[in-house]
């Protein structure tokens, strides 16, 4: 199945290119959509049934990173070049860091649920347009077809 992958890189791209005003409206930074992306598996739902089959985005994995984007905004706030507004309440820091890199982070559950329920969305409709960009450019049977094989 990690072959069909490869045959779309180009249309990835494409389409990296063409959601990155979506990006731009949403919470996320772009370093932090990449760190989504990197986390996110795409699958075909209903691959055998033509009418039914559609790309899905396997979130399976983005749990594990969302403390990881609270890091990335830390970081880019402290170079100048990111939101400065932080999800928790606490004024961040180095003792918080590295309560959070132990899993003792205080609040912000709220915030991270909220934060995972953006970044599912965000995902799928991604998922949504490259099946939109597939079936536009006329590759969408073929790519069925070989996540299939």
């Amino acid at each position: 199945m990690a072959n069909w992958t490869d045959s779309i890189v180009g249309d990835r791209m494409t389409v990296d290119r063409e959601f990155n005003d979506r990006i731009a409206a949403s919470e996320f930074t772009s370093q932090e959509w990449g760190l989504i992306m990197t986390a996110t598996e795409f699958e075909i739902e209903h691959a055998g049934d033509p009418d039914q089959a559609r790309i899905v985005a396997d979130t399976e994995k983005l749990p594990q990173i969302m403390p990881e984007l609270e890091n990335v905004r830390s970081q880019m706030a402290q170079m100048g070049g990111a939101p400065s507004e932080s999800k928790s309440s606490s004024g961040g820091g180095l003792v918080d860091s590295i309560k959070g890199a132990l899993g003792l982070g205080g609040g912000g559950g709220g915030a991270d649920a909220e934060q995972l329920a953006e970044a599912e969305k965000l995902v799928q409709e991604y998922a949504d347009e490259l099946q939109r960009h597939l079936e536009s450019k006329g590759k969408w049977e073929q790519v069925r077809i070989a996540y299939q094989e």
